[in-house]
């Protein structure tokens, strides 16, 4: 039978300080980050509220590296820690993107989606690069897999800003825009309880 995807993954002891698991974070550091800043430019000058939310979550991935940077030595409990720190800044970007998509339903929007499409693009090469990487270490701790999970969320984020892109093109209006940034909050919420409950079931074990 399959295993289910509630179910905690046994996690590799040794796998968590193997220099590949901190290179490959290292890579998705530097990769968000500067994806952040050209993506943020963007969305602003494009009035795009999927491309500058897809920024922060860019952002919020960032700091996420470097928070699993910090604790890939440290001992289960901590990581476990660290992972609830994570779920909680994901549960945050999700709450804060579905409030910015109802002000631009309220205020008006008028997105570019020429930049969207390029930009998108961009960011979906970025995070599917990063998570092709970590793919391998999806079935870690929960420090690991809110990693991949934050990765995975990402990259059909970035599908779905194209989607918004297209959509935006085609109907002349900001609504596809306003509904994709709604999803990508959507992903973030979803993401938060997965890793919320497996570490809080690696913590119960301690």
């Amino acid at each position: 039978m399959a295993k289910s995807c509630c179910q905690t993954p046994k996690p590799d002891t040794a796998v968590h300080n193997d220099p590949r698991w901190r290179r490959v974070l290292w890579i998705a550091l530097f990769a968000n980050a500067a994806m952040f800043v050209v993506e943020m430019i963007a969305g602003v000058a494009a009035d795009s509220r999927s491309l500058q939310a897809d920024a922060l979550d860019f952002f919020g991935d960032a700091a996420n590296y470097a928070i699993s940077l910090g604790v890939a030595g440290m001992a289960l409990a901590w990581r476990a820690k660290a992972a609830l720190l994570k779920a909680a800044t994901m549960l945050a970007f999700g709450i804060w993107v579905i409030g910015y998509a109802i002000y631009g339903l309220m205020a008006g929007a008028d997105p570019e989606p020429a930049t969207m499409g390029v930009v998108g693009t961009l960011a979906l090469a970025t995070n599917a690069m990063v998570a092709l990487m970590l793919f391998r270490f999806r079935d870690g701790d929960a420090n690991m897999r809110s990693v991949w999970i934050c990765s995975r969320n990402d990259a059909i984020g970035n599908i779905a800003v194209l989607g918004a892109a297209l959509g935006v093109f085609g109907t002349g209006q900001a609504w596809p825009d306003l509904l994709v940034a709604s999803i990508m909050a959507g992903l973030a919420l979803w993401g938060s309880v997965e890793v919320f409950g497996q570490a809080r079931r690696e913590l119960a074990h301690e």
